[in-house]
């Protein structure tokens, strides 16, 4: 543990486990990026197949994602509180650029409908209210929420019908719902310094993750036994198993990334975090071309794990070669000027 950790190497860590949850969002992905037609030919899930696809469900489905959702979180607090040191507008400059994301993921629906960023743009506008909101009121917020989202998903697993409030329920148990509640979670991390004084506060990291183990592994079991069952529940027991899933995950990864040495051997995957944008939208147009080169009409598991190390071992390549030459990703840099409306070189770091 290396408590004089500085605030750069701070920002790779976060850049490395968001180089690691850009992969675990390719085992999601690659099997959508081939669109399957009615009648058509469907992908394999016996064998190894079907135990591959078993294991994605029970260690990375929607888990990668949260991953992901609470670096925006995170990235939201350090964008809004950097705008207001500079005396900019910070919730102002943060609307235009969830509108300047909004744009550009309508634009990568055409490419993969599968697209996550203009959800991501539309569901983060829910966060600028809580940005002047202080720490406590934010905890309330957030644990009411969790709570909603939890008892919605257990009503939608053992009752099949609440008449009028169904709708609500369903609502509810969304994950659009779980997306949110990783953005506030990771806001909250943000403003209250635990990402940056993670050294700090190991202790309570270390209960949450020891507090998470249990569920995480009981979930784990759980979704494997439904998966082989082909139980209908499956997809909100998933759904329940998410918030400890990735609470263990990165409880787990932030501890590790305290060792200075671990820090410098993943610096590889921070490079690929670190231009996120760009590589979400290029895993899609990578994979297509793979999947078109390989005649692939349908993408099977097996598949899905060859193709995805592959996409992601060209992502690690390129991403060290552009940082060898620019400071920030191709699409990093539309991003900076759509929402500052001058050059990335001009405008604020």
């Amino acid at each position: 543990m290396n408590p004089s950790i500085t605030q750069k190497e701070r920002i790779i860590s976060l850049d490395i486990i968001r180089g690691i949850a850009l992969f675990g969002i390719l085992f999601i992905n690659v099997g959508a990026f081939q669109v399957l037609i009615e009648g058509g030919p469907m992908p394999d899930y016996s064998g190894i197949n079907g135990m591959i696809d078993t294991l994605i469900k029970v260690f990375i489905e929607k888990k990668f994602f949260s991953i992901f959702s609470f670096l925006f979180g995170v990235g939201f607090y350090i964008f809004v509180s950097r705008a207001e040191s500079r005396g900019d507008k910070p919730r102002l400059r943060f609307f235009r650029r969830l509108m300047a994301l909004l744009l550009l993921g309508i634009i990568h629906i055409f490419i993969f409908w599968g697209s996550i960023l203009a959800v991501y743009a539309i569901i983060g506008l829910f966060l600028i209210p809580f940005y002047h909101a202080k720490i406590s009121t934010i905890g309330k917020w957030l644990g009411a929420i969790i709570c909603l989202h939890i008892i919605s998903n257990l009503i939608m697993l053992f009752a099949s019908d609440m008449g009028l409030l169904t709708n609500f329920i369903t609502f509810l148990s969304n994950d659009v719902i779980a997306i949110f509640i990783m953005f506030l979670s990771g806001f909250l991390a943000a403003k209250a310094e635990w990402i940056s004084h993670v050294s700090n506060w190991s202790k309570q990291i270390k209960w949450i993750q020891a507090g998470t183990v249990p569920l995480f592994i009981g979930f784990s079991i759980w979704i494997w036994v439904s998966s082989q069952a082909n139980s209908q529940s499956l997809n909100t027991i998933i759904a329940l198993g998410v918030l400890p899933t990735t609470l263990f995950y990165l409880s787990t990864l932030f501890l590790i990334l305290e060792n200075k040495l671990i820090r410098k051997f993943l610096q590889p995957i921070a490079r690929v975090g670190q231009m996120a944008f760009t590589n979400y939208v290029a895993q899609s147009i990578i994979g297509q071309v793979i999947i078109s080169i390989l005649g692939l009409e349908a993408v099977s598991p097996n598949d899905i794990i060859i193709i995805s190390i592959l996409i992601y071992s060209i992502q690690i390549i390129f991403s060290i070669i552009w940082f060898k030459y620019f400071k920030m990703g191709p699409l990093e840099k539309v991003w900076r000027f759509m929402t500052y409306g001058r050059s990335a070189s001009q405008s604020p770091k």
